[in-house]
């Protein structure tokens, strides 16, 4: 009976993290913030500890379910109220900033010269008379401008004049079609759903994302 009572409650604990993925979102190992990092691991070790636990699980369970919905909440919040977002995420550190390594800053990262070195070293730099600027980003990567000398070349560098990029005007967001930027272009909604149709699309709602060039091409993603 125990044994059936823990395969249960395994079963339970792998749905209930699956859940909470869900709602929380899920992104990149390299762009979790420190919050991301110790919510992750606060959830899996209660998860393990819902797996066996035979006696009384819904408390890990409403442990789990609590936590995913703070870090669901300050997610919520960062995306409305930007200027939360340095309380929440942190912000970017200058470590080193025309030659000069500022050391009170690499205190401040936790990072000592030799780590710092690493990280440079790692990213392709080995000398740091190369770097014009170095900044510790708040999801834990170096991030790197060079000197001008260490640059690549750009057309401008060449003396060179490419042809200006045509500008495109996003005329669908997330499935709503952005009126405004349609009038802009001197387009209406007619003429766009005929472009959804000649496309294969019913209508915009089916579409992620449509943006227009200054040719009217319209070009659409699907959404998912």
């Amino acid at each position: 009976m125990d044994i059936l009572t823990v395969i249960l409650t395994t079963l339970l604990s792998a749905a209930a993290l699956f859940v909470i993925a869900k709602i929380v979102g899920h992104r990149q190992i390299a762009q979790l913030d420190f919050f991301d990092y110790i919510t992750g691991i606060t959830i899996g070790s209660i998860a393990a500890e819902l797996a066996t636990e035979l006696e009384e699980p819904e408390k890990p369970l409403i442990a789990m379910i609590v936590y995913g919905a703070v870090a669901y909440g300050l997610s919520v919040i960062s995306r409305k109220y930007p200027r939360s977002r340095k309380y929440i995420n942190g912000t970017p550190t200058i470590l080193m900033d025309n030659g000069k390594l500022y050391r009170e800053n690499l205190k401040k990262a936790k990072l000592d010269l030799s780590e710092f070195m690493v990280m440079c070293r790692e990213l392709g730099y080995f000398d740091l008379t190369a770097i014009q600027t170095a900044i510790f980003e708040y999801n834990g990567k170096l991030t790197i401008l060079p000197v001008s000398a260490q640059r690549p070349a750009t057309p401008a560098d060449l003396q060179l004049a490419p042809a200006p990029a045509a500008m495109q005007t996003e005329v669908i967001l997330d499935g709503r079609i952005l009126n405004g930027n349609l009038k802009r272009m001197g387009l209406n909604p007619q003429w766009l759903q005929k472009q959804l149709e000649a496309q294969g699309y019913r209508s915009a709602k089916e579409v992620f994302l449509g943006v227009c060039g200054g040719d009217h091409t319209l070009t659409l993603f699907a959404g998912e």
